[in-house]
């Protein structure tokens, strides 16, 4: 009867074990946002800094600039809005995106979704720079981060990494491409 039940309680252990390994560690999933944002980059030209005037080249053929020094954020600048309309300190800021997983890319086309074409979604926005508010701190700081150097009416695209993504994602680990334009309240 021993031997029975330790036979049973190895096949128990073996099956645990076996069924443990199809999940992947927080570090291989690490690894694998990391291959598919390069991937998304390899396509593009890639700037390793940001302009020290911080005047960017803009427009579809841009480069992505990398923010951050992590290279959490890769920032291409399609339109870089009026000159000086900066946000300021805990300003209302909406915003209107189209949001792409990078692991649905390859090379290919990507499928996204957001509020920027369905105008079904609710508005979306944020208190620049306030994180104490769970409606600024649920899209996370890389969404936010182009009005540190852009106008309010900027329009990016920007490859945001799970740790700086929304705030209820970052244990996914998955990497998204946002088309971005920001607004400013109309009163």
């Amino acid at each position: 009867m021993k031997i029975i039940r330790n036979i049973l309680a190895l096949v128990a252990l073996t099956i645990f074990t076996a069924s443990c390994k199809d999940t992947k560690s927080y570090a291989e999933l690490l690894n694998d946002e990391a291959h598919y944002v390069n991937l998304f980059l390899a396509n593009h030209r890639v700037v390793n800094e940001i302009p020290a005037d911080t005047v960017f080249e803009y427009g579809p053929k841009a480069p992505f600039y990398r923010l951050d020094e992590d290279g959490n954020l890769y920032m291409q600048v399609l339109n870089p809005g009026t000159p000086g309309n900066k946000a300021v300190a805990d300003e209302l800021i909406y915003f209107r995106f189209t949001r792409f997983s990078l692991y649905g890319f390859s090379g290919g086309s990507l499928t996204g979704v957001g509020n920027e074409s369905d105008l079904s979604y609710a508005n979306t926005y944020f208190r620049f720079g306030n994180y104490q508010l769970a409606s600024s701190s649920q899209w996370g700081s890389g969404i936010q981060y182009p009005l540190a150097l852009l106008p309010v009416d900027a329009e990016v695209n920007i490859v945001i990494k799970s740790q700086l993504g929304l705030t209820s994602e970052i244990a996914e680990v998955v990497p998204y491409l946002y088309h971005l334009r920001y607004y400013r309240p109309k009163i």
